[in-house]
């Protein structure tokens, strides 16, 4: 483990051709956004003032209340888009993991189910609110 700790010279010296680049990089980054700002245009007008939301007047306040519907639909598709990743390891290893395995998959297939029939059940995925 000692051994991992120490820096040795040929190790620390491989790093640097990539060292070089990144400070280059940053370094160029950090100079443009510096010339852009000094030399750029600086007339600020109302139009330019203005919020620009697709080319569509903006009207009313920003603050208004929003359907429950949308955040609950991005939440089961992450749920159940997780839960599908989960059958991943069971396709590549069936063989391998036997009868106990199948079982084990089937009962998360059960789970998976019932997780589903209670979001139909309690009418989640309807629209017509």
């Amino acid at each position: 483990m000692f051994e991992l700790l120490q820096a040795n010279a040929s190790n620390a010296a491989s790093y640097l051709p990539v060292g070089l680049q990144v400070a280059i990089a940053v370094g160029l980054v950090i100079f443009l956004l510096i010339v852009t700002h000094l030399l750029g245009p600086k007339r600020k007008t109302s139009d330019k003032l203005q919020n620009f939301s697709s080319g569509i007047e903006s009207h009313g306040d920003a603050r208004q209340p929003m359907a429950i519907k949308y955040f609950l639909t991005a939440i089961l598709f992450v749920l159940f888009d997780v839960e599908v990743i989960f059958f991943y390891p069971y396709a590549v290893n069936f063989r391998d993991l036997g009868w106990s395995g199948f079982w084990a998959v089937l009962m998360f297939v059960g789970f998976f189910m019932c997780g589903f029939l209670y979001i139909i059940k309690k009418g989640a995925l309807k629209w017509e609110d």
